[in-house]
């Protein structure tokens, strides 16, 4: 075989690996209706639920495979969070805290996915909060595959990670009387996620 011929050869092999692991992969956009954003953190010495209203979310999914594989991209409005108390809501869109109007937006952007068990993903990513980007990991489980009301193919996903707010320049407080302060440092993010593949109400119609 000579030379130019070995290169040819390669580069088939080369091509056929990319689209034998990418061919029956396909994008995904997440249901806002039917998936959650929410965060929790200490306060005093229980803990406070919230949730962001508005977001969007997409990836690129296989499901023959159960693996996710690339492009996985989130971006939350800030000025969405809700705590069920207005008052507070206000104070965490303020510059205290998220400062809404001059960071509108949280994002999340996959660079590296690793299967973990069945159906288990760690997934690091790089999340922009505040002004300031930092690495992040998620614990992700793969829930299942079926087809919602409008034959959509739906796919089911819980995503976790725990933050510091401080990383991201987040650091308002107050100390109480006795020794400690009023706020956490530690977030927990939890993500309950449908997500809908882009084009499968058409294929269910063929």
């Amino acid at each position: 075989m000579t030379y130019m011929n070995y290169k040819r050869v390669l580069s088939a092999v080369a091509v056929f690996t990319f689209l034998s692991t990418n061919a029956f992969a396909a994008k995904y956009k997440v249901d806002q209706a039917h998936s959650n954003v929410d965060f929790t953190i200490r306060h005093l010495v229980s803990k406070v639920n919230g949730s962001f209203k508005d977001y969007t979310g997409e990836f690129d999914f296989d499901e023959a495979k159960g693996d996710m594989l690339k492009d996985i991209k989130f971006n939350i409005k800030t000025a969405s969070v809700d705590t069920r108390n207005e008052k507070r809501d206000e104070h965490l869109r303020s510059p205290d805290f998220f400062d809404s109007q001059k960071y509108p937006s949280i994002t999340f952007d996959g660079k590296k996915v690793t299967k973990t068990g069945k159906n288990k993903f760690k997934v690091v990513g790089d999340i922009t909060m505040h002004g300031v980007t930092k690495p992040a990991t998620f614990d992700v489980e793969y829930l299942g595959t079926a087809k919602n009301m409008m034959g959509e193919t739906t796919a089911g996903f819980t995503a976790t990670a725990k933050l510091d707010r401080k990383d991201f320049g987040i650091i308002w407080n107050k100390a109480m009387d006795k020794g400690g302060a009023v706020l956490g440092d530690e977030v927990t993010v939890n993500l309950n996620v449908e997500a809908v593949k882009e084009g499968s109400k058409e294929e269910a119609k063929k």
